[in-house]
């Protein structure tokens, strides 16, 4: 099966991570780098995102396009990257995810 974990930056973390001296957020940043290499069999493809305020949005209504920059809503916690898996089933999915050393929210989906 193929989930996506969306990684969910909240406020709370974006502020800890902001916080944190060269050294912590060094040290942040390697355990990011060790989950990807210790995960590297079952992920297919992954990528962090820009911050939120770089979106462009595009509500589509009755043949209309109506475009603004940001993000479709003004929120809290925002996507902040994703990593694509292959892997038996959802146990295997939360497994991988439960390791994770960053963002404190994954929101996991099945994908074709």
């Amino acid at each position: 099966m193929k989930y996506v974990l969306l990684f969910v930056e909240t406020e709370e973390f974006a502020r800890e991570l902001e916080e944190m001296n060269e050294s912590e957020r060094e040290a942040a940043f390697e355990a990011v780098g060790r989950w990807f290499a210790e995960n590297a069999a079952v992920i297919t493809h992954h990528s962090h995102l820009h911050p939120a305020e770089t979106a462009t949005t595009m509500r589509l209504s009755g043949g209309d396009a109506l475009i603004t920059d940001g993000p479709f809503v003004e929120g809290k916690e925002v996507v902040s990257g994703y990593a694509e898996i292959e892997v038996a089933d959802l146990d295997e999915a939360l497994a991988v995810a439960r390791t994770w050393p960053a963002c404190p929210l994954i929101e996991i989906r099945p994908i074709t």
